[in-house]
């Protein structure tokens, strides 16, 4: 889809340009890719490409994505960091930013290969290099620093989920799986982390000490990179990210859906992370304790197609069927889920 110059989108691409320094926009084209935004390539005169962002906002969603993409992404930059898009300029009144263009094609789900997890693990290190620093960003989106902390959200998830969109498409099957499948499961969970935890005298409610956080990009995977010809890999996405628990982000990098990380990956990936971030077996600890709670957490992610916030959402940055939608994020609830043994 293309935008005339005289668009509302357009006009703010003309601003944010002319806040840059760079030449002024003539085409505006939109890209796929984002879940909650709106993408578009801005072409400009005698130069590279550009790409415009435009983020979602609504009330009952106080999250401000502008601001924590362009925290994250500047004190990147200002680290030395270039496996990101470069932060151009941003307009909050508009909730747009412009950033460099990254060219590159998505990783095939299935495709993960040693190197790609390497260049993940590169760049969470390299995001984290001295000075460690991680109060330097607010708490990410969903921030856990105990393990009750960690219980508590995942609980939150399951329990936003009785209350699905009147007009949801396959509302019937969707509650018949969260009553029957869902709830089961994480109430046997919830019971084995606790078990687990005091058998080994890991405390519940301690909180980590700031030196044992991490700054976390949050909804880390290859569904949000692209891989030039060189074989170089960009990260992107960034609305949720801040300072976390480095389990969190571990454990979320292995559970997130659309283009899965081998699981043979944990244990290495989990090493190094651990070990270049200066962290003791502690964060082992929880890792261990919870991979299967966030392979709940993301069973709820997915069924957010179901919730009305969810739905707004995703109709913002890509319009489609709204029954399409819910029966592939249903049929992929189901299979997350079913990755957790011995429940």
């Amino acid at each position: 889809m293309q935008i005339t110059p005289d668009g509302e989108l357009a006009e703010a691409a003309q601003r944010l340009a002319a806040l840059a320094s760079k030449a002024s926009p003539r085409a505006l084209t939109s890209l796929a890719g984002g879940m909650n935004n709106r993408v578009f390539r801005v072409e400009i005169d005698g130069g590279v490409p550009l790409v415009l962002k435009s983020y979602f906002h609504d009330p009952r969603d106080p999250r401000d994505r502008l601001a924590t993409e362009w925290s994250f992404l500047t004190l990147a930059w200002a680290r030395g960091v270039r496996t990101v898009p470069e932060p151009l300029a941003c307009e909050p009144a508009s909730h747009t930013a412009l950033h460099g263009f990254v060219a590159g094609a998505k990783i095939a789900a299935g495709a993960v290969t040693d190197a790609h997890v390497a260049a993940a693990a590169d760049f969470v290190l390299a995001i984290n290099d001295p000075p460690h620093t991680p109060t330097m960003l607010l708490p990410a989106s969903e921030a856990c620093f105990s393990l009750a902390q960690h219980v508590a959200t995942v609980t939150r998830r399951v329990g936003r989920l009785s209350n699905l969109a009147p007009g949801a498409p396959l509302r019937a099957e969707a509650e018949r799986f969260i009553a029957g499948r869902l709830r089961p499961v994480w109430r046997e969970l919830e019971a084995r982390i606790d078990r687990e935890a005091r058998a080994s005298r890991i405390s519940l409610d301690q909180e980590l000490d700031p030196a044992d956080c991490c700054l976390s990009p949050s909804d880390f995977g290859f569904h949000n990179a692209l891989e030039d010809e060189s074989g170089r890999i960009t990260f992107l996405d960034f609305e949720y990210a801040g300072r976390d628990d480095p389990a969190k982000l571990v454990c979320d990098y292995f559970c997130q859906p659309e283009v899965p990380v081998p699981i043979r990956h944990f244990e290495p990936f989990q090493e190094r992370a651990a070990i270049g971030l200066g962290l003791d077996s502690a964060v082992r600890d929880r890792c261990r304790l919870l991979l299967d709670a966030y392979r709940v957490k993301w069973t709820c992610i997915m069924l957010n197609e179901f919730l009305a916030i969810g739905a707004a959402r995703r109709a913002f940055a890509e319009a489609g069927a709204w029954e399409r939608r819910c029966r592939t994020q249903l049929a992929k609830a189901e299979a997350k889920l079913s990755e957790i043994r011995g429940l």
